[in-house]
């Protein structure tokens, strides 16, 4: 199997491509973000915004952004979270390094897989209003299929409290033909309904602007894409929670980089750390969050 990875730019941003046999994976030193990953000829598994923007200091629509030191509005965060940030500056959505460079410390060859490890050095102390002395590294591993492993680890002499995620978009043929398997029976905060706690009742399928926090999770779940005849497996590490999200028609045309009709290109899936999933991480603690990424086609 043959392995090449290149530096290249894209507008602004460096990035870094790594071919593997006829897989491509797209990642921008921006954020450690991953921005997409194909696997042959086939459809794409991550999706890529086509309004996507490569600038400098901002996040790119699509791919896998990382969602740290807290994830979402930090008002709706744990207490333990909140007490992280002591800064004179509203609290930014969905954390403070998503669009912060991040530097590669290692790229290395494990048999046929290709590894690439980033750090954010920021992360050490230097984040406006987060003075903490977190080491935070984002593992990066394309093989057959794509696992990726955040690592936290509280190098300060008092408690962290973080949410989380990996904030993964999923290309699809078409939302409507799709499911989740893996949920049922499952509790979720329908943060659309009055962040009201409700249960899921078998597999998710999709109608409407869906944004839902998943707990109590079992360790894999699966996307189910009849169109595309395709299943994408998601396992995970590290975590017990999950964020589904897709905006639908008028959120969709509000947002930003984002074309009026993809929401029915797309849906997030983010593997993550939150509400009682949230993590205190004591001094010299390590906390991992991963998930592994992988597709097959659906048996008839």
């Amino acid at each position: 199997m043959s392995l090449d990875i290149q530096r290249i730019e894209k507008d602004q941003l460096a990035c870094w491509r790594i071919r593997r046999g006829d897989d491509e994976l797209l990642i921008a030193e921006q954020g450690a973000q991953i921005l997409s990953y194909r696997q042959g000829d086939a459809p794409p598994i991550i999706w890529l915004s086509e309004e996507a923007t490569f600038q400098q200091g901002q996040s790119v629509r699509g791919g896998v952004p990382v969602c740290w030191p807290w994830f979402g509005d930090l008002a709706r965060n744990p207490q333990a979270v909140q007490a992280s940030y002591a800064g004179e500056q509203p609290a930014p959505f969905h954390g403070l390094v998503r669009a912060l460079d991040w530097q590669l410390q290692e790229q290395r060859s494990e048999g046929d897989a290709a590894v690439l490890v980033f750090h954010c050095p920021q992360a050490q102390g230097k984040l406006p209003g987060w003075p903490h002395d977190v080491a935070l590294t984002l593992q990066i591993r394309l093989a057959d299929g794509l696992r990726l492993t955040l690592t936290s680890h509280n190098r300060g002499p008092k408690p962290v409290g973080i949410s989380q995620a990996l904030h993964s978009y999923f290309a699809v043929s078409d939302i409507h033909r799709v499911a989740i398997e893996g949920l049922a029976d499952r509790p979720y905060i329908d943060t659309l309904e009055n962040w009201e706690r409700r249960q899921q009742q078998g597999n998710l399928h999709f109608s409407g602007e869906t944004d839902r926090i998943y707990l109590d999770l079992p360790d894999t779940l699966s996307l189910v894409d009849q169109g595309w005849n395709r299943r994408i497996r998601l396992t995970s590490t590290g975590s017990s929670s999950a964020v589904l999200w897709n905006p639908w028609i008028a959120k969709a045309q509000r947002l930003s980089g984002f074309a009026d009709d993809a929401w029915q290109r797309m849906l997030c899936i983010e593997t993550a750390n939150v509400l009682n999933d949230t993590i205190m991480l004591q001094p010299g603690q390590r906390h991992l969050i991963g998930v592994e990424i992988q597709t097959t086609a659906i048996e008839l």
